[in-house]
This record gives structure tokens, sequence and C-alpha cells, in this order.
């Protein structure tokens, strides 16, 4: 009986193990990155050139606008882009008073990883 379950069980095994590597996501490969990368500058590029001539929150309005523009889903990516930038200046104006850039540098890491909930309170 057991010289019958062991090859049984050896072959179950060997299909098991080859679907869930089959399962497992490639990753992006240096390719797919840069041109990733290429429509990332394109979009900025082009967001810029729209955006010229303006100055202050006009111009953060309108480069956050013509940048989600191109995305997939525009609303998602202006609430992203909003909750990114509160986060900064919130994190901005706790470590304003720091002394030495290193220190400004490690507070604001700091305030970064808080926001995100990773930080110890």
């Amino acid at each position: 009986m057991l010289r019958t379950i062991t090859p049984l069980l050896g072959a179950f095994l060997l299909a098991g193990a080859s679907t869930l590597y089959a399962q497992t996501p490639t990753p992006p490969s240096d390719a797919d990155k840069a041109a990733r990368h290429d429509k990332m500058k394109a979009a900025a590029k082009q967001a810029r050139q729209a955006c010229q001539g303006k100055e202050g929150t006009e111009h953060r309005d309108c480069m956050r606008t013509e940048f989600c523009k191109q995305s997939k889903d525009a609303a998602k990516c202006e609430a992203r882009i909003k909750q990114h930038a509160e986060a900064f200046n919130k994190g901005y104006e706790a470590c304003k008073g720091k002394a030495t850039g290193d220190e400004f540098r490690a507070c604001m890491r700091q305030q970064h990883v808080d926001a995100r909930g990773g930080g110890k309170k």
C-alpha cells in the first residue's frame, strides 16, 4: 500500500507546486518600469505646459487637474494628491523649527511614517 501512495503523493505535490508557481505575479521588467516612467514624464511635461504662467495656488490646482485628467479615475487621483499634500503640510509644520537639514529630514521622514499609520504613538 505504501508503494502506491508514495508516487501518487509525489505527483499531487508536483502538480500543486506548479499550479502555485503559475499563479505568482511576475515582477515588472525594466522595460515596463522605463515605459511607465516615460509616460509619467510626458504627463508632467504636458501639465507644466498647460499651466505655464500661473502662480501659487492657481498653478498647484492646475497641475493637479491636468495631471489627473490623464488617469483612469480622475476623482480618485485628485483625492490622493490632496491627501498627500495635506499630510506633507502637516509634517512640514511639525518639523519647521528643526535646526539642521538632517534633523529636518529625519523629522519629515518620521511624520511620513506616522501619517501612513506605521509610527508608534
